[in-house]
């Protein structure tokens, strides 16, 4: 009877650590299984997944740049999203600095049909300067959901952090 308490014990103090411990090995594990399946380029595979971007992943990924990878001017951003992301072929870009100041904005073209509920390639350029007198290099990266409609119920957007290189 001694022996079934301390393996109770045991079991519950495991349980505890694992539930505890969930928000650094669940993202670790899920980008485990998205590195391993992903066939053409890695998708998110050197950084640890928000849950932001775990959510949006049947919706829009990139493969360039990676989350909190430092950036210069003019930045090639790369990536796939679905059809319903795009309007006309296109979606907007934008590049906020630390302050959320808009720093320079653009458009992704798709690289094929976007017409579809498939992922299309996409492609966008930014060119910017960045402000050597900021109080920190930190940025954001943001993906935004063409929405024609103007409705909010449609509005969308992946928000990537970036380091900018001043």
């Amino acid at each position: 009877m001694k022996i079934f308490r301390i393996v109770l014990l045991v079991l519950i103090i495991i349980g505890i650590v694992l539930l505890l411990t969930q928000k650094i090995w669940v993202p670790r594990l899920v980008n485990q299984i998205i590195s391993s399946e992903a066939s053409k380029q890695p998708v998110l595979t050197t950084q640890i997944l928000t849950p932001d971007q775990i959510k949006k992943m049947n919706l829009i990924s990139i493969f360039s740049p990676q989350p909190n990878e430092t950036i210069q001017s003019p930045l090639i951003i790369t990536g796939k999203a679905r059809g319903s992301w795009f309007f006309e072929a296109s979606f907007p870009v934008f590049l906020t600095d630390w302050d959320g100041l808009i720093i320079a904005q653009g458009v992704a073209q798709a690289k094929g049909d976007w017409m579809t509920t498939d992922f299309v390639p996409f492609e966008a350029k930014l060119t910017f300067t960045a402000d050597k007198k900021a109080y920190s290099n930190k940025g954001t990266l943001i993906l935004k959901k063409d929405n024609p409609s103007g409705l909010s119920k449609n509005d969308d957007a992946l928000e990537i952090p970036v380091l900018i290189k001043s």
